[in-house]
């Protein structure tokens, strides 16, 4: 036979023989099958470290006895260790709270469990999936958990590639300090501005974030496992929430602590939307600078041309020589997509009703979806694109030459209303504003020429 028979309290089913998971995550992917999208390894992880805890502090509990508390830890380690992946097997979509993701845990690692120990799988008088793995336990304490595990992994992943573009855009500051440019505000011509210093601006808003995702992530640390079913701790030790934390540090190196409020820690989802938010706003951010950096590099012949990106790949299947900004539009397409997942999040956390959220499962998918693309989003795009920049400085200082913005720098001199006289003269004959001064002879040619020193009007203060 290719399957093995299992019963739960709904009846009998058929279970694929070889399948590590029981009667109740079959009866998941029977109803669900929605998108084909399994959980993300990390996720995983997150449930297992979990699964793991319980055991180590059961045992020390005296509630697990060391047989099975072995054989429990030794199935753990083989999952964690990258095995048994393809045993996960749950929809994302599933039923509410992720219930069935807490159970695919619990009854693939109590048969693996049960081999350990010489057993058949599907023989839960060894080993059961509830009344061991999931011991003190429950779904609603487990999953919010599991959130928190996995994301502060992700951010893990991520605040280095972060790091690493910060330093990128600031190594470009530096190279580009000395090239004069044009600024530019409603895409009109302003007042010169260096190109290292707009860099500069480009490296301090990603450490912004940086700092920002460090203060979610310190909230995350805060675990409601050990509440139960509905926070009171039903059917667990009064000492087991308070050991939790403190192994799952032990597992991870991850200073967790306990919730200030079980009842809180299950019914909020606040940890996960500050995160999917500060996610979103990097994206928010991250996408104008690489919308800067596409105009910037516009061109090669009618665009500002100001900067040169690297090239990936041909840019078109029609146009001969063609090269496109593709990193960058890569890195908006994801973005964008960051942030309808978090538009999801927002959505899924309100949804919660009185002692729990159902909405977890799709909260924890969006998540974990959002920290994995944009970690190499990040690393793709300092590595293939902002590393390779480089400024074409004689286009760069023609542009601030040309900008009749520099008149800014003689309105302490010749007033406002004259200066913006020059200014239409200048744009009217097509002249520069040096040009229109020198020929009205409003500034002596000495003083105009110190005035209008392109590098001292990008320094602070008046010139």
């Amino acid at each position: 036979m290719d399957y093995r028979i299992e019963k739960d309290s709904l009846g009998e089913l058929k279970v694929p023989a070889d399948a590590y998971y029981g009667v109740q995550v079959q009866r998941a992917v029977e109803n669900f099958p929605i998108s084909g999208l399994k959980p993300h390894p990390d996720w995983v992880k997150a449930t297992v470290l979990v699964k793991k805890a319980a055991a180590i502090v059961n045992n020390k509990l005296n509630l697990l006895d060391k047989k099975k508390t072995d054989a429990i830890l030794k199935a753990c380690d083989e999952v964690l260790s990258g095995k048994h992946a393809d045993q996960f097997v749950v929809d994302v979509f599933q039923a509410g709270a992720g219930t069935s993701h807490n159970m695919n845990a619990n009854e693939m690692l109590a048969n693996r469990a049960i081999e350990i120990l010489g057993g058949k799988r599907g023989d839960y008088s060894v080993i059961s999936p509830n009344d061991d793995v999931n011991m003190a336990q429950s779904t609603n304490d487990v999953i919010p958990t599991v959130i928190r595990v996995s994301s502060i992994l992700l951010i893990d992943k991520l605040l280095p590639e972060l790091v690493e573009l910060q330093k990128s855009f600031e190594k470009k500051g530096k190279e580009f300090d000395h090239v004069i440019k044009s600024g530019r505000t409603h895409l009109q011509d302003a007042t010169p501005i260096r190109l290292g210093q707009e860099f500069s601006g480009y490296a301090a808003c990603v450490q912004g974030h940086i700092e920002r995702i460090k203060q979610v992530r310190e909230d995350l640390t805060y675990l409601g496992i050990g509440g139960t079913a509905v926070g009171t701790g039903v059917n667990s030790d009064p000492k087991y929430r308070e050991m939790m934390p403190g192994e799952l540090a032990n597992l991870t190196g991850i200073a967790f602590k306990q919730a200030r409020n079980y009842f809180e820690a299950m019914q909020s989802m606040a940890g996960a939307v500050s995160l999917s938010g500060a996610i979103r706003n990097l994206a928010l951010d991250i996408t104008r600078i690489a919308n800067d950096l596409r105009l910037l590099s516009s061109g090669p012949r009618t665009g500002f041309a100001e900067i040169k990106l690297p090239a990936v790949q041909p840019g078109s299947s029609i146009m001969p020589g063609k090269v496109n900004p593709s990193i960058l539009e890569m890195v908006n397409m994801v973005s964008y997509q960051v942030i309808g997942l978090d538009t999801t999040v927002a959505y899924a956390t309100q949804a919660g009703q009185l002692e729990l959220n159902v909405m977890m499962p799709v909260i924890g998918f969006n998540l974990t979806f959002a920290l994995e693309i944009y970690r190499n989003a990040m690393h793709v795009m300092r590595v293939k694109c902002v590393d390779g920049i480089e400024a074409d400085e004689a286009v760069c200082r023609e542009f601030a030459e040309k900008s009749v913005s520099i008149v800014t720098a003689l309105t302490p001199h010749i007033g406002y209303l004259k200066a913006a006289e020059v200014v239409k003269e200048a744009v009217a004959k097509n002249k520069t504003v040096r040009a229109v001064l020198l020929e009205k002879k409003l500034v002596e040619e000495k003083l105009l020429n110190d005035i209008l020193d392109a590098y001292k009007l990008t320094e602070v203060g008046r010139h």
